[in-house]
């Protein structure tokens, strides 16, 4: 079950990574905001899309369950602070190395692949829990 689970989790967050990467890319392209906050945004429509794809198809969790959705709302205002903190820390890293005109996108990656692996973990057994997973407060 976990296997699929992470196979389908796979191909939604891949989606919702494409959702926010394109937000934030067109917000840093047109200079409408600063860095942090282009990609704060692009990460909070990424979410968006997350909540939708994965309690419907990756958890397959066709109605509400009691505090699933401020148990995503929890875990993604946290995931959000680690992905812009490790995005802004992995640009000051790269700023004086010679990928100076990549440093957006490997900044991104840093960033995503480190809440991804928290959105999982906290999906799996915080928000979408089964009946017989655990409480956990």
């Amino acid at each position: 079950m976990m296997r699929k689970q992470l196979a389908i989790f796979l191909i939604a967050g891949s989606l919702t990574t494409l959702v926010d990467f394109c937000i934030y890319k067109l917000l840093c392209h047109f200079e409408l905001l600063n860095l942090a906050m282009a990609k704060s945004i692009g990460f909070l429509v990424g979410t968006l899309f997350a909540y939708a794809i994965n309690r419907l198809w990756t958890f397959s969790q066709q109605t509400h369950g009691r505090g699933t959705a401020e148990r995503f709302v929890l875990l993604y205002v946290s995931t959000l602070a680690v992905n812009v903190a490790v995005n802004s820390l992995a640009l000051g890293l790269l700023a004086n190395l010679p990928v100076a005109n990549q440093q957006v996108q490997i900044a991104f990656i840093f960033a995503t692949a480190t809440s991804a692996c928290l959105n999982f973990l906290g999906m799996k057994f915080f928000v979408f829990r089964t009946a017989n997973q655990p409480e956990y407060q």
